[in-house]
């Protein structure tokens, strides 16, 4: 008898092994400000239907915006007593939506990503059109609790131009008691026309203390030495996360080493780094690379700004290749390795002229 196929389940995209996803979190880490606009929002006589919210990837935005969404599907009366009284977005992880939304099976709250793509074993590079368009059968439908239903686009920027397009249409004509979260890194990259059907709300990068308490709650040991995870962190929650937890902090330190004997490029280790932060389904560890490589540019750059005009030149050549090698490979699904490898070569090419 013929074994059934094994399905293979797709990863979360904001998994980090160890820790909550953003729609299990209860807890917010700091934008506290940001939290008490919302919750004033949401009780006033005239709450908008649609909100950008803006700032640095990593810092909590996901985690607000699924806070806000328990809290509205938990209290859909705006005016009722317990919204009134309240003075945070915090809901029970006992409560009745809670369960629902932290297993991501609440009927009345949609969340758009970037889906995995079994083949190439990674998430798409973009958020097509075909997952926008779901928000039709979804607020086509009454609501399962005959109130709200909100979509959480997460994140706005990886809308592709068709798909850009499909949410500006149900954003012009928004469904009665629907809610629209856009999660933005860039929101001054979104469509104009998107921007102005929206409220904004700007969230900054978290303090290095909240860093290490919300690190030390979430059970991550933090390093001996923090510097190095600060700098790797740069006020990013998720990437302090992924630097205690999924290997950042010993990509940055490889880095570090390749790129100070570059003059020297051992081979060997640069095959060894490469396979590591270029392995199918690896994209923490790819996006950590080329966060490091942007910045020992940008600080070439800033280095030799008065310098010679062709050390500038070599700089801003080689940012632009590697610009350049990434997307195409992301595009195409290449192999990233070969992109490492040609980024590791070339700055010895340019840091030996």
């Amino acid at each position: 008898m013929a074994k059934a196929p094994i399905v293979e389940e797709a990863p979360e995209f904001d998994e980090i092994e160890g820790l909550p996803l953003p729609r299990e979190q209860t807890t917010l880490y700091g934008h506290e400000l940001a939290e008490t606009e919302l919750l004033d929002a949401y009780r006033s006589q005239r709450f908008h239907h649609a909100w950008i919210l803006g700032g640095p990837k990593g810092i909590g935005k996901a985690t607000l915006a699924f806070r806000f969404a328990r809290f509205i599907l938990e209290h859909p009366d705006r005016f009722s007593t317990p919204v009134m009284a309240a003075n945070s977005l915090y809901v029970p992880p006992e409560s009745h939506s809670a369960p629902m939304i932290a297993a991501g099976s609440h009927a009345d709250l949609l969340h758009l990503r970037r889906p995995w793509d079994l083949k190439g074993k990674r998430f798409k590079r973009d958020l097509p059109v075909d997952e926008v368009r779901k928000t039709t059968s979804f607020f086509g439908s009454t609501a399962a609790g005959g109130n709200w239903r909100i979509c959480i686009v997460d994140s706005a920027d990886d809308m592709n131009q068709s798909a850009a397009n499909a949410l500006l249409k149900i954003l012009e004509e928004p469904p009665k008691q629907s809610l629209f979260l856009l999660l933005s890194h860039n929101p001054g990259r979104l469509l104009p026309t998107i921007r102005s059907r929206c409220r904004k709300l700007s969230l900054r990068k978290l303090g290095e203390p909240l860093i290490e308490q919300a690190l030390s709650e979430l059970g991550c040991a933090l390093p001996g030495q923090p510097d190095a995870l600060h700098t790797l962190a740069d006020g990013s929650l998720r990437q302090a996360a992924l630097a205690v937890n999924g290997g950042a902090l010993e990509i940055a330190q490889e880095f570090t080493i390749l790129a100070e004997t570059i003059a020297d490029l051992d081979m060997i280790r640069a095959h060894s780094f490469a396979d590591k932060v270029a392995a199918r389904g690896a994209e923490d560890s790819w996006n950590t690379f080329l966060e490091l490589s942007r910045t020992f540019l940008s600080e070439q750059l800033r280095k030799d700004a008065n310098a010679k005009p062709d050390a500038l030149v070599r700089w801003a050549d080689l940012w632009e290749k590697m610009g350049r090698a990434a997307s195409v490979a992301d595009a195409l699904n290449l192999d990233r390795k070969q992109v490492v490898l040609s980024f590791l070569i070339d700055l010895r090419a340019a840091s030996t002229c």
